[in-house]
């Protein structure tokens, strides 16, 4: 079993704050593409939210348990269910996280999804789905 966590980086010329402060915002970064409904709070640690996108077919509920003021945000996923999968939880326990690094003249951004992997049934159209989202992140900071 392979243990590559899907992994996107990027870099932005915007000041630190607000890149924190959009990657904290996930109502504003991860939606726009497939109907989703973001209820919840994403902010603080301990905040919990839930995600649903593509008329039921994704339904995820994330609890921030990690954060770095402009280093690293990591939020657990307590619950899943993928409805078109065979295993519909297989986002449970699975993390989704971002670290910011500052260079000299840019911020670099990794975004990686702990668990996400390839062995696992949603990788291609999970990882598929968040480059599109990444992507329109990445558009927002440049």
């Amino acid at each position: 079993m392979t243990t590559n966590n899907f992994q996107f980086s990027f870099t932005s010329f915007k000041n630190e704050n607000e890149v924190y402060s959009l990657l904290l915002n996930v109502k504003e970064w991860w939606s726009g593409l497939f109907c989703e409904d973001i209820k919840g709070k994403y902010d603080r640690i301990g905040d919990e939210f839930t995600f649903n996108a593509g008329d039921g077919i994704h339904y995820s509920k994330q609890k921030l348990i990690e954060l770095v003021p402009y280093q690293k945000i990591v939020w657990l996923v307590t619950e899943s269910n993928l409805s078109s999968l065979t295993d519909t939880n297989e986002w449970t326990g699975t993390k989704i996280c971002f670290d910011i690094e500052k260079r000299e003249n840019f911020i670099n951004i990794i975004f990686t999804h702990k668990g996400l992997i390839p062995d696992i049934e949603c990788y291609d159209q999970c990882t598929n789905a968040w480059t599109q989202y990444l992507q329109k992140l990445s558009s927002y900071l440049n």
